[in-house]
C-alpha cells in the first residue's frame, strides 16, 4: 500500500478511554506503528479464528450528531441544516467539541492535532493536483467537493454560527476548520448501511466516528468487517488472521481514485483487486460523432445520445466503468453501444417504442457476459471500434504515456527520489492506464 499520513500519534490508553473499550476486550489485538502498512494499524497479538469478535465497541462510544453537548440545538434546526451531504449535523458538532477544551470527546478529537497531515489531494496545491492527477478523475472530484464545502459553509453552517454565537464563533469555527474537518469525516467516520427493504426509500444513514474502528487501515484483501448490531458494533475477523498478521478492515469495493480522494491513499498495483478505470460517457458520444462521415450520421448520433439521456441510460457527469474482468456499468454501456450502432431503421423503431421492448430482449447476464475480458472480442466490429476509439480518446487525457511510468515503476532508485504524493498519483495513474490498454487490445482483437 501506498500510504498517505493515515492515522497521527496516539497512545494507547487514550485509544482505549475515548471508545469506552476496557483492555480486557481486546487481548487478542494491539496498537502498533512497526509492522503495519501505514503510520499505525492493529496487528494480531495471537491468532484469531474465522468469525470471532475482535472487539466491540458500544453505540454509547459513537460520536455522532446526537451525542454532542450541542445536541439539542441541532435537533431544533434539524430542517436548516439538510443538505446534498447530508453531513452537516456532524461537522457542526465536531466543529464544537474539537475547539472545547472541556468537551467529553477531547481525549478522542486531541489525537488529531492537524488534520492537513491527511494529505487529502483537497489540501495539495491546485497544480501540482492537476499535474500528477491528470486524467485520474481526482482533480474533477476535489473541485466538486471544494466547491460544495465552500456552498454548504457560506448557505448553512456560517448562518447557523451566527445564530447561535453562545456555542460557536464565526472567528474560530471558519472555512478553514470546517474544510478539514470534511476531510476528518471522509478519512475516518463509518455510515451504517441501510436495510435491503429500506434502500429505496430512505435517505443513506449519516456518518458517524467510530474510535477504535478508525485505526484499522484497509486493503481490498481485507480480513476484517465491522458489524453494526443493536447495541455495539463488532469488528469481526473474515477469515484466519495469523499471530503478527496485520488486522485490516474494509472500506467498500473502492478503486484506487476513490481511496485517493477519500483517503489519501492507494493501493500498491497490482493489489488492489477493486481498481477501476472510468471512461466518461460524454466521452463516447465524441467518438460517436468522431466517427460519423457525413453531417446526417452527425445528426443521427445527436439525436441517438439524446434518446439515451432521455432513457436515463447517459448522463453528461457520468462513467462506464471497468475493472479488472470487463465492465462493472453493463446493462448502461451495452444499451449504449446497441443504440449508437444501430441502422437508422432498427433506431427509428426503438426509438418509437421508448427503448421498452428492446430493453426487455436483453438479459442481464448475457450483457454481463458480453462486456466481460472474454465477450468483448466477440461483440461485433462497429461495437469494438466504438468502444476502442472510447478508450483512445481517454489515454489522451492523461500527461504521459504507459510507458513512461511503467519504467519509473521499475526503477527502484528512481522511484525512491519520489515525493509520497508522486508515488501516490504514479500507482493511481499506472493501474487505470493498465486498465484502459488492456481493454484497448481487446477491442482490437476478434473471436467468433
Amino acid at each position: 500500500m501506498e500510504p498517505a499520513h493515515r492515522t497521527p500519534d496516539r497512545t494507547k490508553r487514550s485509544i482505549l478511554s475515548s471508545a469506552g473499550v476496557k483492555r480486557s476486550d481486546w487481548n487478542s489485538v494491539y496498537v502498533s506503528r512497526e509492522g503495519t502498512v501505514a503510520d499505525y494499524g492493529m496487528l494480531a497479538r495471537e491468532e484469531i479464528e474465522e468469525g470471532e469478535v475482535i472487539f466491540s465497541i458500544p453505540r454509547a462510544a459513537l460520536l455522532n450528531q446526537h451525542r454532542t453537548a450541542i445536541h439539542s440545538i441541532l435537533e431544533k434546526e434539524e430542517e436548516s441544516l439538510k443538505s446534498q451531504s447530508g453531513w452537516v449535523p456532524l461537522l457542526l458538532a465536531l466543529m464544537f467539541e474539537y475547539t472545547n477544551s472541556e468537551s467529553y470527546w477531547s481525549p478522542y478529537l486531541s489525537l488529531w492535532t492537524d488534520f492537513r497531515a491527511l494529505d487529502h489531494p483537497m489540501f495539495w496545491p491546485k497544480e501540482e493536483r492537476e499535474r500528477l492527477l491528470q486524467g485520474t478523475g481526482v482533480p474533477e472530484a476535489v473541485e466538486n467537493d471544494l466547491a460544495n464545502i465552500l456552498k454548504e459553509y457560506n448557505d448553512i453552517i456560517l448562518p447557523f454560527i451566527q445564530s447561535h454565537r453562545e456555542v460557536l464563533d464565526p472567528q474560530k469555527h471558519t472555512l478553514e476548520l470546517y474544510q478539514s474537518l470534511v476531510a476528518f469525516v471522509m478519512a475516518y467516520s463509518f455510515q451504517e448501511p441501510l436495510e435491503e427493504d429500506e434502500e429505496d426509500e430512505k435517505e443513506p444513514n449519516p456518518p458517524m466516528m467510530v474510535p477504535m474502528a478508525d485505526i484499522l487501515n484497509h486493503v481490498a484483501n481485507h480480513n476484517a468487517n465491522l458489524e453494526f448490531r443493536t447495541d455495539s458494533l463488532k469488528m469481526v475477523s473474515v477469515r484466519r488472521i495469523k499471530k503478527g498478521e496485520e488486522v485490516f478492515n474494509t472500506y467498500g469495493e473502492l478503486a484506487n481514485w476513490q481511496l485517493l480522494h477519500m483517503y489519501g491513499f492507494v493501493e500498491s498495483y497490482p493489489s488492489n483487486t477493486n481498481d477501476s478505470a472510468d471512461i466518461q460517457m460524454a466521452t463516447v458520444y465524441k467518438a460517436a460523432l468522431q466517427a460519423a462521415r457525413t453531417e446526417s450520421e452527425r445528426s443521427l448520433v445527436v439525436e441517438k445520445w439524446d434518446l439515451l439521456c432521455q432513457l436515463d441510460i447517459v448522463g453528461e457527469e457520468r462513467a462506464f466503468v471497468f475493472g479488472q474482468s470487463g465492465s462493472l456499468t453493463d446493462e448502461e454501456l451495452y444499451t449504449s453501444l446497441k443504440v449508437l450502432c444501430m441502422p437508422v431503421e432498427q433506431f427509428k423503431e426503438f426509438k418509437e417504442n421508448e427503448g421498452w421492448e428492446e430493453a426487455e430482449e436483453d438479459d442481464e447476464d448475457e450483457m454481463a457476459a458480453a462486456l466481460s475480458n472474454e465477450g468483448i472480442p466477440k461483440l461485433s466490429l462497429p461495437w469494438r471500434q466504438l468502444l476502442g476509439d472510447s478508450v483512445t480518446l481517454t489515454l489522451q487525457d492523461y500527461a504521459d504515456k504507459l510507458q513512461p511510468d511503467k519504467e519509473l515503476l521499475g526503477d527502484r532508485q528512481a522511484y525512491g527520489r519520489l515525493s509520497s504524493r508522486e508515488r501516490l498519483a504514479l500507482q493511481l495513474r499506472y493501474g487505470q492506464k493498465v486498465t484502459l490498454h488492456q481493454l484497448l487490445e481487446l477491442t482490437l482483437c476478434h473471436s467468433i
